[in-house]
């Protein structure tokens, strides 16, 4: 054996022994979520949902032992600094995952991404992320926030409607929501409305909204705002008056509060719980028996973040000290989503399919949406143009 081929199968043997050695370290992933409040019940189903891939998984991913630290952000941007920057100092971390809301995510995204983790958005997807601001490290495993709105818009586009009142919170995601409606309905906006992320009295909109007299209300109003909204809305004798349709207002993270006031309205999303596909009719079985409500887009989309990572590490053998093999496995979503068809835009947003669903009743009396019909195939959202990543 020459001293050469000695040296160089040392170094092989070494490099073996550190990733063999790695790979029996705890993957270190940080879940940042809204624990506290109101939007509590949104920042559950995304804790459970990533949860229950690490359970189903045997707590690992790629073989690799999953060590999982949940950080409340308590929706205020200042307090979810502090504690992420406090996680990441305190060793190394590989993944985080999260948050909820896109006011914390441009709050964490800097110093999550500086520190060289890799930062998956299990629902947050601001448009600030995914054009020119994109990073390479920074994945979503939901959509990007005008998508979702841009479904509504389109369905009041095809309905014909020729007046609109459109409402959201005032915060990034809010303008991005109505942004999103508006990109495809062409109608008049007869008032656009933005109120505090803590409202829970819409009477003085309500009021508003019965003397403009719109063809159609469109609305977008997470977690409490979404169930006080809708309760009021029905108790001002509104249901069946006006079309009201919405996104993230009405799901299964708000339907189990605000139950027959809800029915038959529409929503806009990726998936919902009756999706006929064997993976979803699983995974909402197993979330059921182990959780005790029906799981949302949040559970769905945090979900399938654990599936991603566990990709990866498959791919990767567990190791996580190549940067650049680690982001191309990621790259790949070499895995079953949710949804069916899921692939990566060169921005680190999903190009997929997207529906336009409806509340129902349940035999068994819970809540969910279901799908109504497809609006939207293969579609990608028009950032991505302006990120200059390939």
């Amino acid at each position: 054996m020459t001293l050469k081929y000695a040296l160089s199968l040392s170094a092989g043997l070494l490099a073996l022994g550190i990733a063999g050695a790695q790979a029996q370290e705890p993957l270190k992933i940080g879940v940042v979520s809204v624990l506290t409040g109101p939007q509590a019940a949104l920042g559950q189903q995304v804790r459970d949902g990533f949860q229950l891939s690490v359970d189903q998984l045997g707590g690992k991913f790629g073989g690799r032992p999953v060590q999982i630290t949940v950080i409340d952000d308590e929706l205020k941007p200042d307090v979810a600094v502090s504690k992420v920057r406090s996680y990441i100092e305190s060793g190394k971390v590989d993944f985080v995952v999260g948050p909820v809301f896109s006011n914390i995510l441009g709050a964490i995204a800097k110093p999550v991404l500086d520190s060289g983790a890799f930062l998956i958005s299990p629902n947050a997807g601001p448009s600030t992320l995914a054009g020119k601001a994109c990073n390479q490290n920074f994945f979503v495993t939901s959509y990007q926030n005008d998508q979702v709105h841009e479904v509504l818009g389109k369905y009041a586009q095809d309905q014909g409607f020729k007046k609109a009142y459109i409402m959201a919170p005032n915060y990034q995601a809010g303008k991005d929501s109505l942004a999103g409606f508006k990109n495809y309905f062409k109608g008049e906006i007869v008032d656009e409305v933005y109120v505090p992320l803590t409202q829970l009295d819409f009477s003085a909109e309500l009021a508003k909204i019965a003397a403009a007299k719109p063809d159609v209300v469109f609305a977008f109003m997470p977690g409490g705002l979404g169930v006080n909204l809708v309760k009021q809305w029905s108790q001002a004798g509104l249901t069946g008056k006006i079309p009201f349709l919405s996104a993230f207002t009405v799901d299964e993270s708000t339907l189990p509060a605000q139950q027959d006031a809800a029915i038959g309205l529409f929503g806009g999303m990726t998936w919902a719980p009756n999706m006929d596909n064997p993976q979803t009719k699983k995974f909402v079985a197993d979330y059921e028996a182990a959780y005790k409500i029906v799981p949302g887009s949040y559970a769905q989309q945090a979900y399938d973040a654990g599936l991603l990572i566990d990709s990866a590490l498959k791919a990767t053998k567990g190791d996580t000290s190549d940067k650049d093999k680690l982001r191309a496995a990621i790259k790949k979503a070499d895995f079953t989503s949710l949804r069916g068809k899921f692939k990566f835009n060169t921005n680190g947003f999903p190009i997929q399919d997207f529906y336009l669903v409806k509340v129902a009743k349940r035999p068994d009396g819970k809540f969910q949406t279901e799908i109504a019909q497809k609006v939207f195939s293969d579609y990608a959202d028009p950032h991505a143009k302006d990120c200059g990543l390939k």
